[in-house]
């Protein structure tokens, strides 16, 4: 049987994950831009991305422009990889449905 990450298997942090992916590496995102392009509250964003921070997945950084405070959002090197390995066992769950549809 084929597993899936818990931690990125939650809808919302599916959605977190991959639109961290789509940036480059070692690229990062201001808090607000992230809540925006997902549509959620600042609340809810801030739980699951404690979850990804505390799984090692996404890194916070609280820094300031001038005097105001931002806290930016990166998808670490182990996040970019187990959402590579996310992905690839959704392929191959996909794939093994396929097939047993089939034969």
């Amino acid at each position: 049987m084929i597993e899936l990450d818990p931690v990125i298997h939650a809808q919302a942090r599916l959605r977190v994950v991959a639109s961290l992916s789509a940036l480059p590496d070692c690229d990062q995102v201001a808090f607000p831009r992230l809540q925006e392009i997902l549509g959620m509250t600042a609340g809810n964003l801030s739980v699951h991305l404690r979850r990804l921070e505390e799984a090692g997945y996404v890194a916070v950084t609280k820094t300031h422009r001038g005097r105001t405070p931002v806290t930016l959002i990166a998808l670490t090197r182990r996040g970019r990889l187990a959402f590579e390995e996310y992905t690839e066992a959704i392929r191959a769950l996909l794939a093994s449905a396929d097939a047993k549809e089939t034969s």
